[in-house]
């Protein structure tokens, strides 16, 4: 189902990319305390979440049955993000008065510590999230997993909810500006202004990639000297991400790893949030109501840009539209399970 969004922009902020930079570079906020928690994968590596800490907790006997029922919510960041994005910490301050214990999942190399082996994470890197549910799923066996991924995490989820159909072990997901056709975002980010967040982007990947050459020499066959010429999206997952992944090149990556192609086999409850005026991609990413299966609701608007929806009347007053509408429409599907 398709659905118009009753968000409103901002009258001072009325264009994608406004709606896209402000969030990031004129918000301010305090990160919250949070515990850290590593999970060992099967492979040999880690990840690591972080486990927002609850003001006020006491250890009675019926508040620690509580605590065993309440709800997760799992959050996944974007590229190259982390809980110190302010999307991320926007959120967990609107959510952090509610009962639900929550959790933001690091891809690997996005916490503090390097990862140990020669591999990252990419739009379509589904294993690590299938063993974080599982876990999850296993030490909070009363507790109803709800999980919410922004931008490259949404298309993670995405794919995963398709490739699990009825196996995810996920009771309800939201998913909040997804690339669902990587060769489109992938274009759209080497035209006109969409490349300044391109080349932001591509410098802290190149960065990271720098520093696990020098742990792994031998994780691609690239030169240092080639890794600084790439440019593009493209250019970095041709070379990069697809040998490094078992992709046989950028092309094969976007085709197999975009979500789009898995929205019509999503069994679980599932809400998407996306703007047409994005500058992460163009309109053409937006599936048609056919392409949803009877569980995904697309909440469409022509206004938000890039994980933004911001309204309000003054700067001094901006409102956060994804902050209010994750948590209301989860607590929507909650309701109706009861």
């Amino acid at each position: 189902m398709i659905l118009n969004s009753d968000f409103k922009p901002a009258w001072w902020l009325k264009n994608g990319h406004l709606q896209t930079i402000w969030g990031s570079l004129f918000r301010k906020i305090k990160s919250l305390p949070t515990s850290a928690q590593r999970i060992e994968l099967e492979d040999g590596d880690f990840i690591d979440l972080e486990w927002l800490q609850k003001k006020n907790s006491t250890n009675s006997s019926a508040n620690q049955l509580r605590a065993s029922e309440a709800p997760i919510l799992l959050l996944l960041h974007g590229l190259e993000g982390s809980i110190e994005s302010n999307y991320i910490k926007g959120l967990l301050r609107k959510v952090e008065h509610l009962s639900w214990k929550i959790a933001v999942m690091h891809f690997r190399g996005c916490s503090e510590d390097t990862n140990r082996l020669a591999r990252s994470y990419h739009s379509g890197e589904t294993e690590d999230l299938s063993e974080i549910i599982g876990h999850l799923r296993t030490e909070h066996p009363n507790s109803k997993i709800m999980v919410a991924g922004f931008s490259l995490g949404g298309n993670v989820l995405l794919k995963y909810l398709g490739e699990q159909r009825t196996e995810s072990k996920i009771d309800y997901a939201i998913a909040v500006s997804v690339p669902m056709s990587l060769a489109e975002s992938s274009a759209k980010l080497d035209k006109g202004f969409s490349r300044l967040y391109r080349n932001r982007l591509i410098r802290e990947l190149k960065i990271k990639m720098t520093n696990m050459l020098k742990q792994h020499p031998k994780a691609v066959d690239i030169s240092l000297q080639q890794l600084n010429s790439l440019v593009t999206f493209y250019d970095f997952d041709d070379q990069i991400t697809a040998p490094m992944h078992g992709f046989k090149g950028g092309t094969d990556y976007y085709k197999r790893c975009s979500s789009r192609q898995f929205l019509k086999d999503i069994t679980t409850p599932t809400l998407i949030l996306h703007a047409r005026d994005d500058p992460f991609m163009t309109e053409k990413v937006i599936p048609l109501e056919q392409e949803l299966s009877n569980f995904v609701t697309l909440e469409l608007s022509n206004d938000g840009g890039h994980v933004g929806f911001i309204s309000g009347n003054a700067p001094w007053n901006a409102q956060y539209y994804i902050e209010s509408r994750i948590p209301s429409w989860l607590k929507e599907q909650l309701h109706f399970d009861e």
